[in-house]
């Protein structure tokens, strides 16, 4: 079985809400994948942009800033996990390399 065979499962359980996230990271201590290191890293970046500036783009009492934060972080989460699922190991566009190198230690 190859590595990322090994790893698909953990890596898509990371995509899985934060709790996943975290789940995984768990899951992954033991015996380090690389190919479920990078899914963590990126789902652990995807959740935490969320989180960070979740909170300010509800501020601005604008459905269609709202709208398209919403739809960024979506579009970075499915990008994420289909990447997951089908064994590659591409960067969330715009911030994934900002991910990796940020998250180096998961």
């Amino acid at each position: 079985m190859n590595e990322i065979e090994q790893g698909k499962q953990t890596a898509w359980i990371s995509y899985i809400t934060i709790i996943g996230t975290i789940i995984a990271i768990f899951m992954n201590s033991e015996n380090k994948n690389v190919f479920a290191s990078f899914h963590i890293r990126q789902a652990l970046g995807i959740f935490l942009t969320f989180f960070l500036l979740g909170y300010p783009v509800g501020f601005f009492d604008s459905w269609m800033i709202t709208a398209s934060f919403w739809t960024f972080i979506f579009i970075l989460w499915l990008f994420g996990f289909m990447s997951a699922l089908n064994g590659e190991q591409k960067p969330v566009p715009f911030l994934g390399e900002f991910y990796q190198n940020i998250f180096k230690n998961f």
